[in-house]
């Protein structure tokens, strides 16, 4: 019997042999949700397709006629369907990758829930499914910034070697509560067990607001680790939900990835690229 529809819930389904159906009319009839419903939900990348010995797919077209033996996960969640995802913005295209604007709010990566809100699912639509889209490196949800985007293998696995090797000098914008005692230092805090190092350098502070903007390079990537290290020596980033001062008053994370600059693994030639405030 077909489950009732709900808010929120996942379910495996295998197509039994003799039957041949299309994706859209058997989630339909295995889940009781409308065919629009498991379009919508198929079109921002809730359905996956798992074959053996395949990797599992997104599978966004209603009309693909399924297999004997075909297994079909969808991940519904209401909310997220209905989410208006910001929009991120293409800085400069240079056609084997390209370098992109990713506002607060908005995911680099999709989940098994969807992908439609986040930055490489925009990217695709962007060139309209004409290139590859591959992340070479990410940024928390909350946090905006500038993020690369390749458009092949070739050039994820060489912009990956740069940042792996710390060819890439990444600075952020940060803002945090209160005022750090030195104006220029190293923090040095394992993370998860793995070495992690930031440097972070005072360039404004407000004593009466009780804030200071810092900037901000890392030597390593940790998970969260810029929000981590400033929270850990008491000047957490404000409007950081989990980390930092909660989001008051609807006020967003004060992280901003605002430089990178790198030597183009196809040209040879530097680029540097700074977002103002």
């Amino acid at each position: 019997m077909p489950m009732p529809p709900s808010e929120k819930f996942s379910r495996l389904m295998t197509v039994a042999g003799g039957q041949r159906v299309t994706a859209c009319d058997f989630v339909a009839a295995k889940t009781g949700l409308s065919k629009s419903r498991v379009k919508d939900a198929m079109n921002k990348g809730a359905l996956w397709l798992v074959r053996k010995g395949e990797r599992r797919i997104r599978l966004r077209k209603a009309s693909f006629v399924l297999k004997t033996g075909d297994a079909i996960k969808l991940y519904y969640d209401e909310k997220i369907l209905k989410a208006e995802a910001p929009q991120a913005v293409c800085l400069v295209d240079y056609k084997h990758y390209s370098l992109w604007s990713k506002p607060a709010g908005l995911l680099t990566q999709g989940t098994d829930y969807g992908d439609s809100g986040s930055l490489l699912r925009q990217v695709e639509l962007f060139f309209k499914s004409t290139r590859e889209v591959y992340p070479v490196h990410r940024l928390d949800r909350e946090a905006e910034g500038l993020i690369l985007v390749a458009h092949s293998r070739r050039a994820a696995a060489r912009l990956s070697a740069l940042f792996q090797t710390r060819q890439v000098v990444k600075r952020y914008r940060v803002e945090v509560l209160g005022l750090p005692a030195a104006d220029d230092a190293m923090i040095d805090l394992p993370l998860d067990g793995k070495t992690a190092r930031s440097r972070y350098r005072v360039i404004f502070h407000d004593s009466g607001a009780g804030r200071a903007v810092l900037e901000v390079e890392i030597e390593t990537g940790r998970l969260h680790q810029i929000r981590r290290h400033l929270a850990a020596i008491g000047h957490p980033v404000m409007g950081d939900p989990r980390y930092g001062t909660g989001n008051r008053n609807g006020e967003p994370m004060r992280l901003c990835a605002c430089e990178l600059s790198w030597r183009c693994p196809f040209t040879e030639k530097i680029e540097q690229h700074r977002l103002d405030e």
